[in-house]
């Protein structure tokens, strides 16, 4: 499947801005079953100063807003190929050891409500494939898609106690209870085509997990399902601080308006 994208995230600041850098990490991967046939990003009002691949092999662009500005956009665009391999990634690699995704991190920690959790899945005699769609849909269950209850801050268990939260919750609550039971896990954020539409409400986030003798699997909480060719891999990491598509820092300007737009269309072959 071709999929073209455009997204493009527009920055409106109050007051002028002193001095700003923002890390982009928005160039796909290029992985088992993803193909980038081309990608191109462009800046208004900003220039990019230091491109890099870090511990988790994502493409990082840092990039500086000009002195005085008070809009900033960022446009990327290009064709994504993908093919189906029912969500098997394959082997690890990276600069980070497997075992590094079995520590949890402040997002993904459990607490008593997530622990109570994991007791209700129970510990499983082979931790394959069928195991973790059964520990998705188990997360879905407890934790219902909807969005306003929770914010990108939220940690896991704060969501299953809200019982209540979007994709990046239901991935971040997947990855702890997945590392509970000693099973390596990572986020990952990107695209997905949705079918009865071309514009986008936002970029996506599941959760991928280590399984002996297929490597990365991924899974999908939120939509019950492995990622299919509708799926485009960004960025993965321990959680969503690793791979968040947009971080960064800025003085001189204190409030700001975030827009983002986004659309992800199938091409003809």
């Amino acid at each position: 499947m071709k999929l073209a994208i455009r997204h493009t995230t527009h920055y409106a600041f109050e007051e002028p801005v002193v001095h700003a850098l923002q890390r982009l990490r928005l160039v796909p991967k290029e992985t088992q079953g993803q193909t980038i046939l081309d990608w191109e990003m462009l800046y208004e009002n900003a220039h990019c100063e230091l491109e890099y691949e870090d511990q988790n092999f994502n493409s990082v662009k840092l990039i500086c807003v000009e002195p005085g500005a008070k809009e900033v956009t960022v446009t990327c665009k290009g064709e994504v190929e993908t093919s189906d391999h029912a969500g098997v990634i394959g082997q690890h690699s990276g600069h980070l050891p497997l075992w590094s995704f079995l520590g949890q991190t402040d997002l993904t920690r459990p607490g008593l409500q997530m622990h109570n959790l994991a007791r209700e899945i129970g510990k499983p005699d082979e931790p394959g494939v069928d195991f973790l769609h059964e520990l998705s849909a188990h997360v879905a269950k407890r934790v219902a898609y909807g969005k306003g209850a929770t914010g990108v801050a939220t940690k896991a268990e704060e969501a299953v106690v809200v019982g209540e939260g979007v994709c990046q919750d239901h991935a971040h609550i997947f990855i702890g209870l997945a590392r509970l039971f000693d099973i390596p896990a990572r986020y990952v954020s990107g695209y997905l085509m949705m079918n009865d539409r071309i514009e986008q409400e936002a970029t996506h986030a599941w959760a991928e997990a280590h399984v002996d003798g297929l490597g990365w699997v991924g899974f999908d909480v939120s939509n019950g399902i492995s990622p299919d060719p509708r799926y485009v891999r960004v960025a993965t990491g321990r959680d969503y601080r690793d791979a968040a598509p947009v971080t960064g820092i800025s003085f001189g300007a204190t409030e700001q308006m975030l827009t983002v737009n986004l659309e992800v269309e199938q091409q003809n072959q």
